[in-house]
């Protein structure tokens, strides 16, 4: 620990790059697993018989991939970049890796949480006369973004994580420390690495867990409180 805390206060510029660089990959593969996982997770809550069932298939698809461990997982996409002509290494493969990792706990998250809400409250909105567009925007997003945004939070702290094994295929971010650490045998760079992806970790859970309370409408926290 001693010779860990050296090394930050001897090179803080390169721990905070290594950081940088790891929040860039996560924020970018985060949100672009969200672009795709809200808006299929909204078109695969409606209803019929043929949503239901691509629903199923798609959720089930999404599990099996979060069960690929990260390493298989690399080495499957570096064999299809080569096919492709693209760079197997580097930024390519890791923001692929971590968009599918991040897609299942948006996707069921808004599936879920859209499909929960009160049928009696659409019926209500129904007869006030609201359009399907209007239902969406006006009533079921809103009563369904707190679980929406839990799904999001869970997504980003396991990117944090997972993001580090990305080092590996020469993706940058504070698993390059951890792997230079492990060998060339310096303790303190994996310590360096390691704690300053949980400090991360744990801050962005506590501000996303602080942001889930604000956007939940007043309502729904009377409800928790009772």
């Amino acid at each position: 620990m001693i010779r860990a805390w050296q090394f930050l206060m001897q090179r803080p510029d390169v721990v905070a790059e290594w950081t940088l660089e790891h929040l860039q990959i996560v924020g970018t593969a985060c949100a672009i697993a969200m672009l795709i996982g809200v808006p299929l997770g909204i078109y695969l809550s409606g209803r019929g018989k043929f949503r239901e069932a691509l629903a199923d298939i798609v959720l089930y698809l999404a599990e099996i991939l979060m069960t690929v461990p990260s390493l298989a997982l690399f080495g499957f996409l570096m064999s299809i970049l080569v096919f492709l002509n693209l760079p197997p290494l580097g930024f390519l493969p890791a923001m692929i890796a971590l968009v599918i990792y991040a897609q299942l706990p948006i996707l069921r998250n808004t599936y879920i949480a859209i499909r929960s809400v009160d049928p009696a409250i659409i019926a209500a909105g129904k007869g006030m006369g609201m359009s399907e567009t209007q239902l969406l925007f006006r009533v079921k997003l809103p009563l369904a973004f707190p679980v929406i945004m839990a799904g999001l939070r869970t997504a980003i702290v396991a990117t944090i994580a997972i993001a580090a094994i990305a080092a590996i295929i020469g993706a940058g971010g504070l698993g390059r420390p951890i792997l230079w650490g492990l060998r060339n045998n310096r303790i303190d760079l994996i310590v360096v690495g390691g704690v300053t992806i949980s400090i991360i970790g744990i801050g962005v859970d506590l501000l996303m867990h602080r942001m889930e309370r604000w956007v939940t409408p007043k309502g729904l926290k009377r409800e928790v409180k009772r």
